[in-house]
């Protein structure tokens, strides 16, 4: 059908870039049936110093209206139609590339500099973006991680697009001391292809749909208590469910004192924070918490500082992770979703953005994230990379988040 959506994926493991490239063009000219519209990369880290030659050699060997991409620490794709394959410090190439009937694709690449104030009006954010409010765009979004003023950018497209998914990541590196890359095009050869600051996306609205899952990887542990005193990211004072009000380090080592000794142990490297999003929700539940570091304690007041802005009157639960903690919660989402969509055949295909902290390294083996995601999104293919922070909503924000695996999932509207 002329208005079907086709989402192809192709994964290369070769170390030469140029037969990188070949292959992974190669294999997607074989199954591209109509012109595309939009191309989505991601290239290991290992290839940096050739970062620079990537988009010239890609666009030489494939016409592509737009293109979108980024280096990665590690690299996911389809190994074959079936089977995602996730490609931890070694040399990988996945092109996905996308026919999009009925979609207007926006691409734009900004720079800290360009952002409006805070207090700008939306119109302000829309023109820097080039689509209007009511085009209800939603967005992908990779960024170099130490020059974009992520956290403005996402609270100024929260401002200016009110519930319009957005999902993406900050470009990583497998080694210290490799820069980031962000690749780029927008039909213009004119323009420069390779940047080493800022953001690319697109904004895709028309007949296109994406839905998010953000797994944070965590486990409640004991109560929920409401903050009664903070100050900025300290929280001075809370109160637990029977109403007792105390300091939030008495209160937590009340709360330690009570778990298992394996909980007891693992609370003392891999403690954190979910603050509930929504005030006026009764029944709090998995995915209503945002996941916060805990930054530090003061013994001598007992006062608790956290990788976020804290109010009084937040409610807060403690959290702990470790790999059964994340295997559950990507789980129970993922059978939340399955079910909440069992009529709906018609997606298309997916991105995957994972903290470099996931992978092997936590499960102690390979491709848990992305093969536990085809067990129950199935048929579709999947490609994304290891972020230094991941980007994805919560409770209807959009926040940027470690230690998470955030899947976009993509559905054409109309068929």
């Amino acid at each position: 059908m002329s208005n079907q959506i086709q989402w192809i994926n192709a994964l290369s493991k070769n170390a030469s870039l140029e037969k990188a490239i070949d292959e992974v063009v190669t294999k997607i000219k074989a199954k591209l049936t109509t012109t595309p519209h939009l191309g989505i990369i991601f290239i290991s880290s290992v290839f940096a110093s050739d970062y620079p030659r990537l988009m010239p050699i890609l666009l030489d060997k494939l016409s592509l209206p737009c293109v979108i991409g980024c280096g990665g620490g590690a690299i996911v794709g389809m190994k074959n139609d079936h089977q995602p394959q996730e490609i931890e410090g070694s040399p990988a190439l996945s092109l996905t590339v996308a026919t999009l009937p009925d979609v207007q694709i926006t691409p734009f690449y900004v720079t800290a500099q360009d952002l409006p104030d805070l207090d700008s009006s939306p119109t302000q954010w829309c023109k820097m973006i080039g689509v209007a409010t009511e085009k209800q765009p939603h967005f992908i979004l990779l960024s170099d991680a130490f020059s974009a003023k992520i956290n403005e950018l996402l609270e100024g497209l929260d401002f200016a697009y009110p519930g319009a998914t957005k999902v993406g990541g900050l470009a990583s590196a497998s080694t210290m001391g490799v820069g980031s890359g962000l690749f780029y095009f927008n039909g213009d050869h004119e323009q420069k292809s390779f940047f080493t600051q800022g953001t690319v996306g697109v904004a895709l609205s028309g007949n296109i749909k994406i839905q998010s899952i953000v797994a944070q990887g965590c486990r409640p542990i004991g109560n929920i208590y409401q903050v009664t005193k903070a100050e900025k990211n300290i929280i001075l004072e809370m109160t637990d469910n029977v109403g007792k009000t105390d300091n939030p380090l008495t209160l937590l080592r009340q709360l330690i004192a009570n778990l298992s000794k394996e909980d007891q142990d693992l609370a003392q490297y891999s403690l954190f924070m979910g603050i509930a999003r929504d005030e006026f929700k009764l029944q709090l539940k998995l995915g209503d918490f945002l996941i916060r570091n805990l930054v530090g304690v003061d013994p001598k007041y007992g006062a608790i500082a956290v990788g976020d802005k804290i109010r009084a009157g937040q409610r807060i639960r403690f959290h702990l992770r470790d790999a059964k903690a994340s295997a559950d919660d990507l789980e129970t989402l993922l059978t939340n979703y399955r079910n909440e969509n069992s009529d709906n055949v018609s997606s298309i295909g997916a991105l995957i953005f994972s903290c470099l902290g996931r992978g092997e390294g936590l499960y102690g083996k390979p491709n848990f994230d992305s093969e536990l995601f085809s067990d129950y999104v199935r048929n579709i293919p999947l490609s994304g990379f290891f972020c230094n922070g991941e980007i994805g909503p919560v409770a209807g924000n959009t926040f940027l988040h470690g230690y998470t695996s955030v899947f976009g999932i993509f559905s054409q509207l109309h068929q």
